[in-house]
């Protein structure tokens, strides 16, 4: 089946909001419990964002030039990062209920911003009430096959231990799995998140029905939590169809770390989060600030290394052949997220790498993804670190970094052939990568110098069939273009980038 990823997600910008941690709204009560707003981020801690907080700051979005926002999930639940979902069909009260969402959604429509929702449908949290109907009733629950039970919990031979004591967690901690150890199996044995039981076509009918009914709610398409790990491609394909039957534009996006060809054929998701290329991107722009001990955390990305200009430009032709061009444009092109920690953190707080990644990922095939805080030099190590409260002093800003993300997206904006053109690798030697977008008489040349030192190449090797082509720089120092000898040359400033293109 060919793939056929929604159009308009070719010419979306995101940006990734973690609720708790972006903004709070006055008209939402606040209770007394909440860490305060900008204190160091805490597993368990809420600082107290919520949707209306969201809506209230659209324009802030806006103007950055976003046009898609990715929410993490906003499901009832007991967590602040609200993976632990107890009611997928009620919008948490501390993010201001369903009517927030509501209003979240229609002014972001009004503003020609999509929304895209987390989906947790793998497992849900231990307050799903299908889940706590079965601890109170065990055999004779209707809900017995929902969830992989052990039976001698189930008949009253052991007892549960869906909030361990200690024999309990030093099971865990000795690596004994979940069933035996809490009488349910468990993701990643972590007892307040019970794996569906997939198999069981009640479970696939409910998850089915969450899926559309949000759809049907008004919004634009799911990221699918830890997709890799619901084996049962049938269940995919089967939500695929139901969802598109709703909306043919929904964008359906699979959180999996690793290449995802099975995924993507044109019968289940749309893209993949590509966190193969942020791992190369860290590897290449990080250079010799990377920080591995923050990069390779649980979570992270454990085989991060340091790329020389080589290794990445073969590493990024590789990850841009994987898959059919429709579905490469359609990536979700991200540097970090709330899973990772923050990439300025990451290159030991070396802007310019995040400056270079950044327009790197703006003129590259794919949906770019911005997490939200990078723009104003956000940093954080990996979860919770990584979930800190947006500063919405503007004297804590760093402008500069905020106008340059700005720009960025200006300029793929600008221009049709960074969105829609093909891709062709021009050079990678001596810590300069460059390649070439082209669409129909629109031409593009962009060129990343990571070097410490100018680099200066004779550049007439873009010219076409033998004819002298005339190049303008439309993003860097003009004067780094230029005749030399009746050839054209470069000239690009340690850690920069030009932008050209052919008039």
């Amino acid at each position: 089946m060919p793939a056929s990823p929604p159009g308009w997600v070719t010419d979306a910008v995101f940006y990734q909001i973690f609720p708790d941690r972006f903004a709070r709204s006055a008209r939402l009560a606040k209770p007394d419990t909440l860490e305060a707003w900008g204190s160091p981020p805490s597993v368990f801690g809420f600082q107290g964002g919520d949707l209306f907080g969201v809506a209230e700051h659209l324009d802030y979005v806006a103007e950055l030039g976003i046009s898609a926002l990715y929410l993490t999930p906003i499901f009832s639940s007991a967590a602040n990062h609200r993976y632990h979902t107890y009611d997928y069909f009620t919008v948490d009260p501390l993010l201001g209920g369903t009517p927030a969402f509501r209003e979240l959604l229609d002014q972001a429509h009004a503003r020609d911003i999509r929304v895209v929702l987390d989906g947790v449908f793998h497992h849900a949290g231990r307050g799903l009430w299908q889940f706590h109907h079965t601890l109170e009733n065990g055999a004779a629950s209707p809900y017995v096959d929902w969830f992989h039970f052990d039976p001698e919990r189930l008949t009253g031979k052991r007892h549960f231990a869906a909030y361990p004591d200690p024999a309990a967690r030093n099971a865990l901690r000795r690596g004994v799995g979940s069933r035996e150890a809490l009488g349910y199996q468990a993701w990643w044995d972590l007892p307040a998140l019970p794996k569906f039981n997939i198999d069981t076509p009640a479970v696939r009918e409910f998850l089915w029905s969450v899926a559309t009914h949000w759809i049907e709610f008004g919004i634009d398409g799911w990221r699918l939590d830890v997709a890799a790990e619901i084996k049962d491609q049938t269940f995919w394909q089967e939500f695929r169809q139901r969802v598109k039957a709703c909306n043919p534009e929904a964008y359906l996006v699979g959180e999996i770390w690793h290449e995802a060809q099975p995924w993507l054929r044109g019968d289940q998701f749309d893209a993949v989060t590509n966190y193969p290329l942020a791992a190369a991107c860290l590897g290449f722009f990080g250079g010799a600030q990377l920080d591995l001990n923050q990069v390779r955390q649980p979570l992270g990305f454990r085989q991060v290394g340091r790329l020389d200009c080589r290794a990445f430009a073969d590493r990024i032709d590789a990850l841009l052949g994987l898959y059919e061009p429709a579905v490469t444009a359609a990536q979700l092109n991200l540097l970090d997220s709330h899973d990772t920690a923050r990439f300025l953190t990451s290159v030991g707080g070396d802007q310019t790498a995040l400056r270079l990644a950044w327009l790197f990922v703006c003129t590259l095939p794919g949906a770019p993804c911005l997490y939200y805080g990078d723009e104003i030099g956000l940093r954080g190590g990996p979860d919770p670190d990584c979930r800190q409260a947006f500063a919405w002093d503007p004297a804590g800003w760093d402008h500069g970094l905020r106008e340059h993300v700005k720009d960025c997206i200006a300029l793929r904006r600008r221009f049709p052939a960074l969105r829609h053109g093909g891709f062709a690798r021009r050079y990678a030697a001596d810590g300069v990568y460059m390649f070439q977008r082209s669409l129909e008489a629109e031409s593009l040349v962009v060129a990343l110098n990571v070097a410490g030192e100018t680099r200066r190449l004779d550049v007439s090797f873009l010219e076409a069939e033998g004819q002298a082509a005339a190049w303008q720089v439309v993003w860097g120092d003009r004067a780094g273009l230029s005749l030399d000898g009746g050839r054209r040359a470069v000239a690009i400033a340690p850690r920069s980038a030009l932008v050209l293109q052919r008039v």
